[in-house]
């Protein structure tokens, strides 16, 4: 096992009713900002409980956070902040929601220009405002680690950033709250989740047992209690699993002491950002693709996880890979997700403007041993037509 660091200060707040719980978790006095997406909360409750759960706060609200939160949006929020010195947030959302704000939170006292902040990767923030999160999408684990994803149209990019001064104070995770979620982003929660876990799980062994077993009920959880969730949008004891799964797949746990890969992300991101296709779309198409190119070096944990997660134990090592990565892609097929980038009509055509991205990102030597080359990328690319 290496050596690790690990810090998870977000104080949880899980279960049915908790959001009238976060008037005890912000300070008395504070000035307080709610950012969301869509208006999705206006009408499943979630909106009307966080208003009743903040009455005797000075409160104000931030709407319109895209699906890919994006900068020029987000530096609205900031904007609003520094005009009203306001200075406590609450994301009430999905991941989306959640990685905005802490943009948003890190940009407001910024000395200089707030896109530096991801394209510095999160080494330059100083300083950011506190703020909670209530939770109504389990996919991204946002809710409970420091990380951001957030996208620039204009000059077609999709940035990550990760600061310790950008973990919420506290996350509600009402599994009530997803119920009326859209089949799409119950399935892309799920398959987001998944594609999480086996970043940090299907590398190289370092002996780290608990690790791998830790992941591998992340795995089984989710191909269990994924396909339920579709068929049974209602049942509070497949949406709790569902969400707390999610937030471990990506909250420290698992990747603590073990080596990541996170290229399937970083090929994924360009792919949205091109393409406006949503993450775990991206992810559906890129991850087997990849599992395919990257066997030789990925063989051991490839045939764990072919037992462990998968059952699969006849036949020779090649052919039970070759089982577990038809049998993953299956999986995300049946979520829903489709796993061909020309079940979304992008052509070979694309190619060079994704590998000149990934150029211009400095994405040219990604995976866990750092040998996934832009010429890499490309074969990955091209096998996922």
């Amino acid at each position: 096992m290496n050596n690790f660091q690990l810090h998870m200060p977000t104080k949880i707040l899980f279960g049915e009713g908790q959001i009238a719980a976060i008037s005890q978790e912000i300070p008395q006095g504070a000035k307080v900002l709610i950012l969301y997406g869509g208006g999705s909360i206006m009408k499943n409750g979630v909106y009307a409980q966080v208003k009743e759960a903040l009455t005797g706060f000075d409160v104000q609200e931030f709407g319109g956070i895209e699906a890919n939160p994006t900068y020029d949006t987000l530096m609205k929020a900031v904007e609003l902040i520094r005009a009203e010195k306001l200075d406590f947030l609450l994301a009430v959302g999905g991941g989306s929601v959640i990685d905005g704000t802490k943009f948003v939170a890190a940009a407001v006292n910024y000395k200089g220009d707030p896109w530096e902040i991801l394209t510095k990767g999160g080494a330059s923030v100083t300083n950011a405002l506190p703020f909670g999160s209530v939770l109504t999408l389990p996919a991204t684990g946002s809710e409970m680690n420091c990380g951001s994803v957030i996208s620039r149209p204009s000059i077609g990019a999709k940035l990550a950033f990760l600061s310790p001064l950008c973990f919420p104070k506290f996350s509600v995770l009402d599994p009530t709250s997803t119920y009326s979620l859209p089949t799409r982003q119950v399935a892309n929660g799920v398959v987001d989740a998944f594609v999480h876990t086996i970043e940090q799980y299907l590398t190289y062994p370092v002996n780290a047992p608990i690790q791998d077993r830790f992941a591998e009920g992340i795995f089984l959880t989710l191909i269990e209690e994924g396909p339920k969730a579709l068929a049974n949008p209602l049942d509070y004891g497949t949406r709790a699993n569902i969400m707390w799964t999610a937030t471990l797949a990506l909250n420290g746990l698992i990747g603590a002491g073990v080596p990541q890969d996170w290229a399937t992300h970083m090929l994924g991101h360009e792919l949205t950002a091109l393409h406006g296709l949503d993450h775990a779309q991206t992810l559906a198409i890129i991850l087997p693709a990849l599992m395919t190119i990257k066997q030789d070096t990925k063989h051991a944990k490839l045939l764990q996880f072919a037992n462990r997660v998968w059952g699969i134990t006849k036949g020779t090592d090649e052919e039970k890979i070759a089982e577990a990565i038809r049998k993953t892609r299956d999986f995300f097929e049946k979520m829903g997700n489709k796993t061909r980038l020309s079940d979304y009509d992008i052509s070979e055509e694309s190619i060079p403007k994704l590998i000149a991205k990934l150029k211009e990102h400095g994405m040219t030597a990604l995976g866990e041993n750092q040998d996934i080359t832009l010429e890499v990328s490309e074969d990955i690319l091209r096998l996922a037509l």
